[in-house]
């Protein structure tokens, strides 16, 4: 495995990350670790706090198979988190009172020499609908943990709102990134301006809605659409026209194959017709996309849902992602809390030599 080279000072600068010569890498780029959060008492509001922590025992141990992992920790949970799972992760105690690191926690860049830094983006607990008062902190606290320089970008970005192709292009939803309870005021010339300094991106693709069930984070692109490789994105749809997503899927499947790239590309859009729902679960019958899985290092971790419907997502996931094996874990108090797989994640990438 190629391991990064880490920025020699973890001081926050004002320089520009793209006038460093920085920039994000894809999601399915070569990963030097997975942070993973370990929930902490505060998401037993939201569901059933064991249950959740069971999932993401099963998920960190999946996840290590293919590559490191290191496993945020309250030290509240410090004893029990090391009991469960301090076998296969490395554990970083620093205060945590969320789950949800690809949102909350830092989003890694990279440059030409292969040196990796972190950006530390606002976060208001989408929209202002929860607070998280200990997790503001968390992305620069990690930063230094791991030895990398940090820049402070004074905007939101959560990076389940965005999906990358490493090459300069960025798919976002307006539901999410010109949400006024984000971007009051903001121009989106602006928020564009800002995701081309801090992420060194060249072309915002922009859809417009997220699933009608995702109430929680106003849209976020990861349960709709992922770059599986430059110029490729595979895309959440619908077959059935009663279902309450399949306009909104359809308008965003038009925009996304009348879209040109950062290198001027017409993409090639992989349908997934595909979405499974869970059992309802406190009233509710979550959605857990096959969308929102997680490239590893010669894996994908998949959502774990009905076995019928599983065979056909798993079966389209290995077409897009070759020689990755499909790895499934078990997602209903996650999919309950409002994210999945991908929203419990984040990869620190390697160094791409």
């Amino acid at each position: 495995m190629a391991h990064s080279q880490m920025a020699k000072t973890n001081v926050e600068t004002t320089v520009l990350p793209s006038q460093a010569g920085f920039s994000v890498p894809a999601r399915y780029d070569v990963h030097e670790r997975t942070l993973v959060s370990w929930p902490p008492t505060e998401e037993g509001a939201h569901t059933h706090l064991e249950s959740f922590r069971k999932e993401v025992e099963a998920l960190v141990k999946a996840v290590a198979v293919y590559e490191p992992v290191t496993l945020l920790v309250d030290p509240a949970d410090e004893v029990e988190a090391r009991a469960r799972c301090g076998d296969v992760a490395s554990i970083m105690v620093l205060p945590l009172d969320a789950s949800w690191i690809r949102d909350n926690g830092p989003i890694f860049v990279r440059n030409s020499d292969g040196e990796v830094a972190a950006v530390h983006f606002d976060f208001n607990g989408w929209g202002e609908r929860v607070s998280f008062e200990k997790t503001k902190a968390m992305p620069s606290i990690v930063a230094s943990h791991l030895g990398v320089q940090c820049y402070h970008a004074p905007f939101i970005c959560e990076g389940g709102g965005i999906s990358v192709d490493g090459e300069g292009t960025l798919i976002t939803t307006e539901q999410v990134m010109r949400n006024p309870n984000r971007y009051t005021d903001i121009a989106r010339d602006d928020i564009e301006q800002g995701l081309y300094d801090y992420l060194g991106i060249e072309k915002v693709i922009w859809l417009g809605l997220g699933l009608v069930e995702d109430t929680e984070t106003d849209g976020h692109v990861d349960n709709i659409v992922e770059y599986v490789a430059p110029g490729v994105v595979l895309a959440q749809t619908v077959s059935d026209q009663n279902n309450p997503n399949y306009e909104l899927l359809q308008e965003n499947l038009k925009r996304l194959k009348s879209a040109r790239d950062a290198k001027g590309r017409q993409l090639d859009v992989i349908e997934m017709d595909v979405l499974p729902y869970l059992p309802e679960l406190n009233g509710n019958s979550p959605v857990a996309p096959y969308v929102n899985a997680y490239v590893v290092n010669g894996g994908i971790i998949v959502p774990e849902v009905d076995p019928k419907l599983d065979e056909i997502g798993y079966r389209m996931l290995e077409m897009v992602y070759p020689g990755r094996t499909v790895s499934p874990v078990p997602t209903v108090y996650q999919a309950d809390a409002g994210g999945g797989i991908a929203c419990l994640t984040q990869q620190v990438p390697g160094s791409g030599n």
